[in-house]
């Protein structure tokens, strides 16, 4: 067993989701030597830890930085705790695995997440490669959902499974549920339903699902960044949160309260430069007030059945299985730049430059240089100070 998988197996344990300062650690120095710093067995120099300072500041998160002696201390308590091959063991027993992003099984998606990606994921389930992001959708919402809602999910994770997509969701009651429930049903695809806890996987939560989620593990997959063992605490609800936006070109949120944390995996997809969709309920309802606020701000598409939630996922037509003759031509003489940025303009919303530059991995003046060449070309458009692509380039 390769000591990177050890040391990524024994930091999800040490660290929290999320954990700017221990994600920052492990992307200036490694798995291996983050460990051995985080856990006192080796001392960082001044060099890193201007590094680490720089990708804090980079990614937004330099404001609550003390310095690793801080975090050290933030860390020392679990410490003892820490038996990385005790918990690859039982994962073993289980079944399933875990995987980091060196692995030919790890989701290229979650790079998406920059800083934030995940240590690692521990995965119940058969062992297959998972699906790309165009592949996939994320259906989210409410825990106390109406008659009206489970209908709506279910013929919508019914639909898309069958046309080959997988839905990804929280494995939580209500929404969560019907949407895995249906999948599972519909499912065409060898991944029709992917679970992401908030817990550790080997042990269902909420109990009341487990007959569900062990039917997910046969068909489909169970993730979690969080070791066996570990408890489904709020605050690892709303990182995996991230995780659930990251897996799929698309969040849809069936339905949300006005402060559901279902609109919690919506920014999150919003702020990778994800499409996000939203279903509309009754005014009267207030299981939809957050579908509506999503409307209404201007950060949701109004979906209302698989077909429109099939074309936000895979805009540039990849899910197509033979793209058409005269558009390969169009695209022939576009730089490779060109067409990753072309890749990362939504159809139907806009998006800005700062988000583009985000998901393309380009920098401002590249993506604009670009975006100005795919307007000339009339591959992309520009309304209202945002970009999109044009309908009819594929």
């Amino acid at each position: 067993m390769d000591n990177e998988r050890i040391a990524r197996a024994a930091l999800s344990r040490l660290m929290e989701p999320q954990d700017a300062a221990g994600l920052a650690l492990v992307q200036a120095a490694g798995a291996e030597e983050a460990l051995r710093i985080a856990t006192g067995q080796a001392t960082a120099g001044p060099g890193l830890e201007q590094e680490i300072t720089g990708l804090l500041a980079d990614n937004g998160a330099g404001s609550s930085w003390g310095g690793l002696s801080a975090a050290r201390k933030r860390w020392a308590p679990r410490i003892p705790d820490l038996a990385p091959e005790r918990d690859l063991a039982t994962m073993a027993r289980l079944g399933g695995r875990v995987i980091i992003p060196s692995d030919e099984l790890w989701p290229k998606q979650l790079g998406d997440l920059g800083i934030h990606e995940p240590i690692c994921l521990w995965w119940r389930g058969v062992e297959q490669e998972l699906p790309g992001a165009a592949r996939s959708v994320a259906l989210v919402g409410s825990r106390d959902s109406t008659s009206y809602g489970a209908s709506v999910t279910g013929d919508l994770a019914y639909s898309l499974a069958q046309r080959g997509f997988t839905v990804v969701s929280g494995g939580a009651y209500g929404i969560d549920a019907h949407a895995h429930r249906a999948a599972l049903a519909g499912g065409s695809g060898p991944v029709p339903t992917i679970a992401v806890m908030a817990g550790g996987v080997d042990r269902f939560y909420p109990s009341g699902n487990e007959d569900l989620l062990r039917a997910v593990c046969n068909q489909g997959a169970v993730l979690a960044e969080v070791p066996p063992g570990s408890a489904p605490t709020r605050y690892r609800f709303l990182q995996r949160n991230r995780v659930i936006a990251a897996l799929a070109a698309v969040t849809v949120v069936v339905e949300a309260r006005w402060r559901s944390g279902a609109l919690n995996t919506a920014h999150h997809a919003e702020n990778l430069g994800r499409a996000v969709g939203a279903v509309p309920g009754s005014v009267h309802s207030a299981n939809s007030a957050g579908c509506h606020r999503l409307l209404r701000d201007g950060g949701a598409v109004c979906v209302t059945d698989a077909a429109e939630i099939a074309e936000l996922a895979s805009p540039s037509g990849e899910a197509l299985t033979e793209p058409g003759a005269a558009r390969q031509a169009e695209h022939d003489g576009l730089t490779l730049e060109d067409l990753i940025l072309l890749d990362a303009l939504p159809l139907r919303s806009t998006t800005s430059v700062e988000k583009l530059c985000a998901v393309a991995g380009l920098s401002v003046e590249s993506v604009r240089a670009g975006l100005g060449r795919l307007g000339l070309l009339g591959l992309a458009v520009s309304e209202r100070g945002g970009w999109k692509r044009a309908k009819d380039s594929g």
